[in-house]
């Protein structure tokens, strides 16, 4: 078990960075709510530089984001109400990716995955609104949609107990994805270059773990982050389960629990902070000049908690991709 004792933080004043990126620059980036919302850019020295949207009707409300090759970002839109996935360029100009499917605009959207074959993957939690309406056991109405580079959005998977982040594994031939209140990791084979087999269980989690994001080692395990518990686990090859780390009042945990069982766990229950420390993490990343540093987003702090890694991570798409454009624009504490 990792200590709380080792946790570190990077960057200040962030507003719910839910999904954190790391680069081989050693420049972090997270989702952004502050005003109309973007991206932010936390240096190496933890200094803050906002990408702001500001050519949009209604404040932009990332949930996962993607760093994209030519130094522009994916943002999944968390609206009230609304969804979709948007690019946001460093300028602040956004345009849309994905906003509806088959005519019909997507609910609030959780979170792009980028692959190395020029694939975008979509996660949608839920099609309910309110979405944390879908926030109990029975409900099972999330799904997947796959853009591939030369043809139409479709949606590859459904029927998700709140479909989370994904990624695929290190070969390609499997899709990984958190159903965060289906409380169990998913995977689904890859049988082509737009299709998807049917679903397989890796594992079901016990009481209290609700997974968010996920990452993968060069082991080959997956590192699962739970809101509300504040855990980080480690699930082996095999779908056996670990807990590294976890911050959690064991009464207050029980008390959620059993309003997720009895289908009565509201929103407000969700954003009480059940650690004394972490608070309420939602994804992780590796990095660090050797892949072994673990940064961890969360929806109620204001800073990136940084930990030591007992492994090295596998290094994401966008690990060494150009931030030109983002030092033209000021965004690095460069010259443009």
């Amino acid at each position: 078990m990792i200590p709380l004792t080792a946790i570190g933080y990077l960057g200040e004043g962030l507003v719910r960075p839910e999904c954190v990126l790391a680069h081989a620059s050693g420049h972090l980036f997270a989702a952004d709510w502050s005003g109309n919302g973007g991206v932010a850019v936390i240096a190496p020295d933890g200094t803050v530089r906002r990408i702001t949207a500001r050519d949009v009707a209604a404040p932009l409300r990332p949930n996962g984001i993607a760093l994209e090759a030519g130094g522009t970002f994916l943002v999944a839109h968390l609206g009230d109400d609304a969804g979709g996935v948007l690019r946001l360029h460093p300028d602040g100009r956004t345009e849309p990716v994905l906003i509806e499917l088959d005519g019909t605009p997507l609910p609030p959207t959780n979170f792009p995955l980028l692959d190395a074959a020029g694939r975008l993957w979509v996660t949608v939690s839920t099609r309910r609104l309110p979405r944390h309406d879908a926030a109990r056991p029975d409900v099972a109405d999330g799904f997947i949609v796959l853009v591939p580079p030369d043809g139409p959005a479709r949606i590859v998977a459904d029927g998700l107990g709140y479909t989370n982040e994904c990624t695929l594994s290190a070969d390609g031939r499997h899709l990984y994805v958190n159903e965060t209140f289906g409380k169990r990791l998913s995977r689904y084979p890859v049988t082509g270059p737009a299709t998807l087999g049917p679903r397989e269980t890796v594992t079901v989690f016990d009481d209290g773990t609700f997974p968010d994001g996920l990452a993968l080692d060069v082991d080959g395990n997956l590192w699962i982050t739970s809101i509300v518990s504040n855990r980080v686990i480690r699930v082996g090859p095999d779908g056996v389960a670990e807990t590294m780390l976890e911050d959690v009042d064991p009464a207050e945990m029980a008390i959620t629990e059993e309003m997720y069982e009895r289908g009565a766990l509201t929103s407000d229950r969700l954003g009480i902070l059940h650690g004394s420390v972490l608070k309420n993490v939602s994804s992780l990343a590796f990095g660090g000049a050797d892949l072994r540093t673990g940064y961890l987003g969360c929806l109620k702090g204001d800073r990136i908690a940084t930990l030591a890694m007992p492994a090295a991570g596998v290094a994401p798409i966008h690990w060494h991709a150009d931030l030109e454009p983002l030092a033209r624009a000021g965004l690095l504490g460069m010259p443009a």
